[in-house]
């Protein structure tokens, strides 16, 4: 974990502000730099693709990329939160309205994709923060090992092997996906002479 200025107090709408605010999360006032790496991006990027495409016909809900944040913490207003995939169905959003800053509510399916420098008592909070306010559904995905623990509300746990299918459930009710295909990597055309 990596702090920005450790010694200074940052608010919510201090992150906002700094110049830094998509590299780095809130954390009880402090900037915390979000590990990255190209394959957590990648693979994060292909389930924000795979959600999107399949909530936006019919819209069912609002999917979001890592760089959005979450300051849904009522008891640590300097709690910040950017999920790599975040999903919040119709209806919660009042009016349907996204607000200018951070999202107030909580995502009803959040995703962390594990880089190299998480390290798992970070990942874990994480996952304790996110249920504590009511997430419903969260996936984090695992590419050494090439799968997905799966985390419910109710305190349930599982887990999906590369050759398994991740499963919207209640949360994002018909949506399916192959955890083979979030490692998938593009191949070059065939050559012909």
């Amino acid at each position: 974990m990596q702090l920005l200025n450790p010694e200074r107090n940052y608010t919510a709408d201090d992150l906002l502000r700094t110049p830094y605010r998509k590299g780095y999360e809130l954390v009880d006032g402090k900037l915390v730099e979000l590990s990255t790496g190209a394959a957590s991006s990648y693979i994060g990027g292909w389930l924000y693709n795979f959600l999107m495409t399949f909530c936006g016909n019919p819209p069912t809900g609002w999917v979001f990329p890592p760089e959005t944040s979450y300051q849904c913490f009522p008891t640590r207003p300097n709690l910040v939160r950017k999920p790599d995939v975040s999903f919040i169905r119709l209806g919660r959003l009042p009016n349907e309205e996204l607000p200018g800053g951070h999202i107030r509510i909580p995502p009803d399916l959040g995703v962390e994709v594990v880089s190299p420098n998480d390290e798992y008592y970070e990942v874990e909070e994480k996952v304790r923060e996110y249920r504590s306010v009511g997430v419903r559904l969260i996936w984090i995905v695992i590419p050494p090992t090439r799968n997905v623990l799966v985390r419910r509300l109710d305190g349930s746990a599982s887990e999906v092997g590369e050759n398994g299918e991740l499963d919207g459930e209640d949360v994002v009710p018909g949506f399916r996906c192959r955890v083979a295909d979030l490692f998938r990597r593009p191949t070059p055309p065939q050559q012909t002479t």
